[in-house]
């Protein structure tokens, strides 16, 4: 491995508050290992485990906030509820043990919420207009302004509750055609409010959101949003064909007060918008319309791209990360997340940062299975 590319994610970060010993960070993965919502001991221990190996952010698994649509999956954790916050609780202290900065990654799934998921069965799949993800219409129902208040209230809760507990920032999920992510997109979102319209207007839900959330914490406390061109089982579609689009979305979301994204592409090496001529990536072009912080992702560490099965029995190999540097070196983006590499080797971090890539481990189905 290139001594280069070992100095440049080794640098420490800053962002607000959070002070990062390096530029790894752990990538959300849905793990669904949280009965009843709340994440155990095993839970902490998992995220300790990265945490004492090097991995400088944690960013957790998709947790649900207070808003009985917000979930469709048995164990995925809760951030409400006494008990629940208790057991982030034990993982926040895990983690700063060993020197390691953690933000839960706040969720509502919307429309993808099928009739009778758990936890609460007798719950509605909501979305901006009720239409799913293959375009549709009458899969849920549309939300009433109301709703759109209590999901709003619903997230800067959790994020105020997560400050509280000692997280050191927040992520919101608004990616892979979750309910932030509906709303962005033209093809669920066909309101006529001021909840819809052309591609910035379609960004006031989730521009109210985030400002709802800087009323609630401090100032310095970092608000990170995921975002990705491209939607579960639809890897084509986009929410910008090009760097002016991209733009008109992302620049009221880090006006209202979003200070970092995270930009969820699956190569990290393919350039976003070839016909410009620039090979930059989905989170280079973000940093170049936005200039905040951005943390890249995408298939780092191994030979083969995520896609659904990659969880479920495709096995992937361990693969150079060397084309890492030159982006790095160029501040092209801030922080790299690192998957399923890191689902399978939780000592990733410690081995690609002192010269151990001999050892890195390889993707297989036996790392999903538990809480290795």
């Amino acid at each position: 491995m290139n001594t280069s590319l070992t100095t440049a994610l080794s640098r420490p970060f800053t962002l607000g508050s959070a002070k990062l010993p390096n530029r790894i960070a752990m990538a959300p993965m849905t793990r669904g290992h949280s009965p009843g919502g709340i994440p155990g001991e095993d839970v902490a221990a998992y995220y300790a485990r990265r945490a004492a190996a090097g991995t400088g952010l944690i960013i957790t698994e998709g947790t649900t906030v207070d808003h009985r649509s917000a979930g469709y999956l048995d164990g995925v954790p809760r951030f409400h509820g006494e008990e629940q916050l208790a057991g982030w609780q034990r993982v926040v202290d895990a983690v700063h043990t060993h020197g390691g900065a953690i933000m839960p990654q706040l969720w509502h799934v919307g429309i993808r919420r099928t009739a009778g998921a758990p936890p609460f069965p007798d719950a509605p799949s909501l979305g901006p207009s009720g239409i799913a993800l293959d375009g549709t219409p009458g899969a849920g129902e549309t939300m009433t302004l109301a709703d759109i208040d209590d999901v709003i209230d619903a997230f800067a809760k959790a994020a105020r509750a997560a400050e509280e507990i000692g997280f050191d920032g927040v992520e919101l999920h608004g990616a892979h055609g979750y309910l932030i992510d509906q709303f962005l997109w033209e093809r669920t979102n066909r309101r006529t409010d001021r909840y819809g319209g052309d591609p910035a207007s379609r960004t006031t839900f989730a521009a109210d959101l985030v400002a709802a959330i800087r009323e609630r914490v401090a100032p310095d406390f970092p608000v990170v949003l995921r975002f990705s061109q491209w939607k579960s089982d639809n890897y084509d579609v986009r929410l910008a064909e090009n760097p002016k689009e991209l733009e008109a979305v992302l620049t009221p979301l880090a006006e209202a007060g979003v200070d970092a994204f995270h930009a969820s592409g699956r190569r990290y090496w393919q350039p976003e918008f070839p016909d410009t001529g620039s090979d930059l990536n989905i989170a280079g072009w973000t940093k170049k319309v936005t200039g905040k912080p951005v943390i890249t992702v995408g298939s780092i560490g191994l030979d083969s791209v995520f896609h659904p099965g990659s969880l479920s029995g495709a096995n992937a190999a361990v693969e150079s990360i060397d084309r890492l540097l030159e982006p790095l070196e160029r501040d092209e983006f801030d922080l790299v997340a690192v998957g399923r590499a890191l689902l399978a080797d939780p000592e990733w971090a410690d081995k690609v940062l002192n010269g151990r890539v001999s050892e890195l481990t390889p993707f297989s189905r036996d790392a999903v299975e538990s809480l290795h």
